[in-house]
């Protein structure tokens, strides 16, 4: 099995698919939230899409220490939105592009002041960025169902997409 083959060919779909979504993002909504515990239509989003670029840094370091300072870019809207989905897809792709099978097999783990909260091998951490994309990506079509927005369909039509 080419397990990078498959890692790269997931990023695409998954890709391809968010890029529908931001495509219905709606202007004046950066702020909303469907309930008080849960994130803000641009944060959820803007997470979304700094997903993309995990793979350059799952296979370029050992973890990731929100501690140190992780501050995803602040997008102002769809336009931002989709240029940075575009910047790291390139840098995952890249990584992806230029990773060795080997390259997938030491640990990586995610940090908050040096304590370990979660660790994987890198494949495993990269996968569990693709299902993040996955989890909240559907988390985002909740916000444009409540919001009236076209959900597009992910993994065929979606009730918006149907005819009928």
């Amino acid at each position: 099995m080419d397990t990078l083959k498959n890692l790269k060919d997931e990023l695409t779909e998954e890709y391809n698919t968010t890029k529908k979504f931001l495509n219905n993002f709606p202007k004046d909504k950066n702020d909303y939230t469907p309930h008080t515990k849960s994130m803000k239509l641009m944060d959820l989003t803007t997470h979304i899409v700094d997903i993309f670029g995990w793979p350059q840094v799952i296979l370029n370091t050992d973890y990731l220490d929100f501690a140190d300072g992780y501050n995803p870019e602040k997008m102002g809207g769809k336009e931002d939105l989709l240029q940075q989905l575009e910047k790291q897809y390139k840098a995952g792709m890249k990584a992806l592009e230029n990773a060795k099978e080997a390259d997938l097999k030491p640990n990586w783990s995610i940090r908050m002041n040096g304590q370990i909260i979660m660790e994987w091998s890198k494949y495993g951490a990269i996968r569990h960025g693709l299902n993040q994309v996955t989890h909240h990506r559907a988390q985002l079509g909740v916000y444009y169902r409540l919001l009236d927005i076209p959900v597009p369909g992910s993994y065929g039509p979606s009730a918006d997409e149907q005819n009928g």
